[in-house]
């Protein structure tokens, strides 16, 4: 007998497709965000930071709600993005954008920490020999916050996988569609008899975040070494 059943692989296969794209495709913006937050000066840098970290304070469903206001069928946003064929409510592409928004703060606040880090110097002497800003971010600043883009990218990975308010609120619970692994175990723990089902599912979410975690202090600690290599 296989340890999980079809619709509980389902479950996994769901949640690491949408963590994945979550991740990929946020962190660029996460990227920029935290450069113009740790380096820039300019007007609503305050309210930037307070909107960046909002889903941190808000409840999950709030955020949920909102998304569901903003990007269901009915809306002109929504309308918008049906019309290119890109439907977000209820749909698994919803729950990545969910688990990207929940996951975005974890990534800013990572990658700028990193980027408040690197020494300003280095990136003045940059650009007092002539180099553009977009020249010196890519060859100064770049190479030295890789640690600190790959910590970001595990974080929103694990936030993204461990995701269920805002997805479950703004995307339902549907099996084979939209059901995560949290939202798995919220449904077998509705049912008599489906506490086996849920811990089945919790050691794989456990396994699954301890697995990034553990990767991401391996690449983190072999970037540095590199780093450190290029500079002695």
């Amino acid at each position: 007998m296989a340890w999980l059943g079809p619709q509980e692989w389902d479950a996994v296969a769901l949640s690491l497709k949408v963590s994945f794209w979550a991740t990929t495709l946020s962190m660029p913006l996460a990227v920029l965000t935290a450069y113009a937050l740790a380096r820039g000066r300019f007007r609503g840098k305050s309210l930037l930071n307070g909107i960046v970290h909002l889903p941190l304070i808000l409840p999950p469903v709030v955020t949920g709600y909102l998304l569901l206001a903003v990007f269901n069928p009915t809306t002109p946003i929504g309308k918008t993005l049906d019309a290119f064929g890109l439907t977000l409510a209820f749909r698994w592409t919803g729950a990545a954008l969910a688990a990207a928004v929940m996951g975005f703060p974890l990534m800013v606040r990572a990658v700028r920490l990193s980027i408040e880090a690197v020494d300003p110097k280095l990136e003045q002497a940059a650009a007092t020999l002539g180099a553009s800003r977009f020249w010196v971010f890519a060859t100064i600043t770049l190479p030295l916050i890789v640690p600190g883009i790959l910590t970001g990218a595990i974080l929103g990975f694990a936030k993204a996988m461990g995701e269920f308010g805002a997805t479950i609120t703004f995307v339902a619970n549907i099996p084979g569609r939209t059901q995560t692994l949290p939202s798995a175990i919220y449904g077998f723990l509705q049912i008599p008899g489906g506490e086996s089902g849920a811990f089945r599912l919790v050691i794989i979410s456990i396994t699954i975040a301890m697995g990034a975690l553990l990767l991401s202090e391996w690449l983190a600690r072999r970037v540095a070494a590199k780093i450190g290599a290029k500079h002695d």
